[in-house]
């Protein structure tokens, strides 16, 4: 009989009223619901690991702009479409000194926040050629991008990236193109879940063959600099950002302020279109928009249809992040690097009561510690563990919403779990491994057994 930290009884009720079977099937929005749920019964709080939320204060130099354009005003009046002038400025000069790439003002376009983005950039690129109309993600990746696709009517097809890094990625990526009539593809990095990161050389075989397919390449830069085996603080400095947009002439970059500069309640970031994709001309776009070039069918016509524009005060907010990190006088890195060292004490917590990490190397080094992480334990699917971790009070999402091919594997948030949240974390992952013991392996020989592994509290060996 188990006893656990959150009442079994309440726990079943909020999930039956629910209707999701086994809870772990929930989007993320719908299982932040029901941990609310929970909790408002109970009292009894959450280790939430199951959305992205920044865990710190909002960047004070944002903040204080947005002040400022309130009080003179600005929040009367319409934003132009295509964003205040500082911040196309300010983008400019951030993606030649992080990225290391030319881009004009003119190609820096503000959104309300990077989903808003995604969908935008399907609206565009999957409507260029009616005979195109899907995107090839690789994944894992954030599971709303598509639901856009499904909401829009789009068609799209993916692979789990961790099996095909390096030298294996061009062909698995041409055999997919083959299978479908994709206009598109996206990823993200870092990866939102397994946070691998795709290097220079990857890079270049998703730009080349962008090029050699006519595909436009939709990278997410959302977690933009936190790899953080690298310094990539310093303005105009290499290391950079790594991105597809040094190996192609056909990008969107997608730039948030929601993780890398905690500012995502303001819903801001922005989309860099590439200067040759912005000029270009498709004559399928006059099927929905005014014009046949892609750059403004995507701000008079996508953008404009969607919000007309994103917050004026937000606009200046970032405006003065980018100005303070790129003059050197701000590093948003050194507030950000917080969450690596948590990763790393939450990852050998999990591992010290028997739950392995899913996504543990990144090509030929282990995976860095940093935003997320992924996590199994034995006998369990991936839908099935998130919903028994809610008997013990932690949360988190599991890895089939998000298209990884590890059935197994759930993915965990730093952001939210306090460190004066560690020593309940513990307990209860303690209560968990004695309620799921994992049994023994005992491999025999002629004369009796020779081999046991066991592990549960990190007693594995020979």
């Amino acid at each position: 009989m188990k006893t656990t930290p959150i009442a079994t009884e309440i726990v079943n009720e909020v999930i039956d009223a629910f209707g999701i079977h086994p809870a772990g099937k929930a989007t993320i929005r719908e299982l932040v619901k029901i941990v609310n749920d929970i909790e408002g019964i109970t009292g009894e709080e959450f280790i939430r690991m199951e959305m992205g939320v920044p865990g710190l204060d909002p960047t004070f130099v944002g903040t204080e702009a947005e002040m400022i354009a309130l009080r003179k005003g600005v929040a009367s009046k319409y934003p132009n479409i295509e964003g205040v002038k500082c911040l196309k400025e300010e983008t400019s000069r951030f993606i030649k000194l992080f990225l290391d790439v030319e881009i004009e003002p003119a190609h820096c376009v503000p959104t309300v926040g990077s989903m808003m983005g995604s969908m935008a950039a399907f609206m565009v690129v999957h409507r260029s050629d009616h005979e195109r109309t899907g995107t090839l993600f690789l994944d894992p990746g954030f599971p709303v991008q598509k639901q856009q696709c499904l909401v829009l009517g789009h068609s799209f097809g993916s692979f789990d990236l961790y099996d095909f890094r390096g030298d294996k990625l061009k062909a698995k990526i041409e055999e997919e193109i083959k299978k479908g009539q994709y206009s598109s593809i996206l990823y993200s990095n870092p990866n939102n879940a397994s946070w691998i990161c795709l290097n220079e050389k990857e890079l270049k075989i998703i730009g080349d063959l962008s090029m050699k397919y006519d595909l436009t390449v939709i990278e997410d830069l959302a977690y933009f600099g936190m790899d953080f085996r690298k310094d990539l603080s310093k303005p105009g400095v290499p290391p950079f950002q790594a991105s597809v947009a040094k190996y192609t002439s056909n990008y969107l970059l997608l730039v948030s302020s929601s993780k890398a500069f905690s500012y995502a309640g303001q819903r801001i970031g922005m989309m860099i279109i590439a200067p040759e994709l912005f000029q270009r001309k498709y004559t399928d776009l006059k099927r929905y928009y005014t014009s046949e070039k892609f750059g403004h069918a995507m701000i008079y016509g996508a953008l404009y249809a969607l919000s007309a524009g994103a917050s004026h005060t937000a606009q200046y907010a970032l405006a003065a992040i980018f100005r303070a990190v790129n003059d050197g006088t701000y590093n948003y890195i050194t507030e950000v690097r917080e969450y690596g060292k948590k990763a790393a004490i939450m990852k050998a917590m999990f591992r010290k009561y028997g739950f392995h990490i899913v996504y543990d190397m990144d090509l030929d080094e282990p995976i860095a510690d940093g935003f997320y992480f992924t996590l199994s334990y034995p006998g369990f699917s991936g839908s099935e563990l998130v919903e028994e971790l809610l008997y013990y009070g932690i949360s988190a999402i599991s890895l089939e919403i998000t298209g990884s091919s590890r059935g197994e594997g759930l993915r965990a948030c730093v952001s939210q779990v306090r460190r004066d949240q560690f020593e309940k974390l513990e307990e209860r992952l303690n209560c968990f491994s004695k309620d799921h013991p994992i049994p023994e392996l005992v491999f025999l020989s002629q004369k009796g057994p020779i081999v046991t592994i066991r592990s549960n509290n990190s007693q594995e060996g020979i």
